[in-house]
């Protein structure tokens, strides 16, 4: 009989934090939650409070986090509200605590997910500035503590599947000659060059597969939510730059592959639902249901791959400029982006406006070596001021 697993969801009201509870949800027998975390949406965690019934919920947002203690009191519920990022760091690092589901979308996710990590806590990395702007940091985290780190991104965790068995770190040793990352392109792969100053913020998030939230909808139409992945895999798979190899593929059916010295390519298929990987990070090495319909190849009947436009996708070509540059670039770049972003959606700047300010800011700003987190610290606040003062000059 397994264990009753006891987990963190950082993050439950986003899309990968309410697929995770789905998962959950279908197997009562094998996990409980321990604390469910938000920002501001007090109304949806109070329903999955009412539901899961965590000792803890913790939010960010002092007025939002009020609300939600009134309502519990209320509904004579016993869990413990807590506000603040100390309080995801606790709910994240506590003894009680087996799992920690990272799923917090941007910046804001950094801190938690690095106290589970130096907890020895099994890390579901959905995360993806985590890696982007503190990987050596954070990996050493990891493999001082003990941690088990599971890629949930649906390409990470192909790889990781696709990976030799026991891979430790070396793609010499493992036979392994590239890593390929597969991209649907999003909504505008298509799309003439000349319209794309003109697209909404409602047409870039249609994104033709994947339900995802608007700012990661966002990064997946200019394709930055890919160079943030090539940046992870980096990390996760101590991968050079020019071992991580781009492929467009529309129908998100082929999640990621695996090149091999022998010639083979192995590659992990499934339907465009994050459950999948969630359930295989949960439950690893084992399987379970995941509530994911069986992949109808005969319904698929193709399968398409480009090579991606630079040109059409400035922002890929960005983020390997980062990682290529090392140092605090990756955090500079995932910073401006995150204003950047959050301009677009607000309708103060255009959608090509996103790798101007970006590229404008990785020119401006020094970069240094990252030794610890305060490093990461100093240059994600320096490039969200520099992006500011783009889109609204002093």
């Amino acid at each position: 009989m397994n264990k009753l697993q006891h987990l963190t969801v950082l993050g439950s009201t986003g899309s990968i934090g309410k697929s995770t509870l789905d998962v959950i949800a279908r197997h009562p027998d094998r996990y409980q939650i321990y604390a469910l975390t938000a920002n501001q949406q007090d109304e949806l965690l109070f329903e999955q409070c009412s539901r899961f019934k965590p000792r803890f919920a913790v939010m960010l947002d002092e007025a939002a986090c009020k609300r939600l203690a009134q309502r519990l009191l209320s509904a004579d519920l016993k869990t413990q509200v807590l506000c603040g990022v100390s309080a995801l760091e606790d709910v994240s690092a506590a003894p009680e605590v087996d799992a920690v589901m990272a799923a917090i979308v941007g910046a804001a996710g950094l801190r938690p997910t690095l106290a589970a990590a130096r907890a020895g806590k099994r890390v579901l990395l959905a995360n993806k500035e985590t890696l982007v702007m503190a990987g050596r940091i954070f990996m050493d985290a990891v493999q001082q503590s003990g941690s088990v780190l599971l890629p949930i991104d649906s390409e990470h965790n192909a790889i990781f599947q696709a990976l030799p068995n026991q891979y430790g770190g070396d793609l010499k040793a493992g036979g392994v000659s590239q890593i390929l990352l597969t991209a649907s392109g999003g909504p505008f792969r298509n799309t003439p060059l000349l319209e794309l100053q003109q697209v909404t913020a409602d047409q870039a998030c249609a994104h033709p597969n994947w339900s995802m939230g608007r700012k990661i909808s966002v990064d997946s139409a200019t394709m930055m939510n890919k160079g943030l992945e090539v940046i992870e895999a980096h990390w996760l798979f101590n991968a050079p730059a020019e071992a991580i190899q781009v492929v467009v593929h529309p129908q998100s059916v082929i999640h990621s592959m695996v090149q091999y010295v022998d010639g083979s390519v192995l590659a992990q298929l499934g339907n465009p639902d994050m459950r999948t990987p969630i359930a295989y990070g949960l439950a690893y090495p084992d399987r379970i249901d995941a509530g994911v319909a069986p992949l109808d190849l005969f319904k698929i009947a193709r399968l398409d791959f480009v090579e991606p436009d630079f040109e059409r996708f400035p922002c890929l070509a960005l983020a390997y400029q980062a990682l290529r540059t090392a140092g605090t670039a990756p955090t500079l770049m995932n910073a401006a982006n995150e204003v950047a972003v959050d301009a677009f959606l607000e309708k103060r700047i255009a959608f090509l406006d996103i790798p101007r300010l970006i590229s404008d800011v990785l020119d401006k700003l020094p970069v240094h070596a990252v030794n610890v987190l305060e490093d990461v610290l100093q240059a994600d606040m320096q490039a969200r001021s520099a992006a500011q003062n783009w889109i609204s000059p002093l």
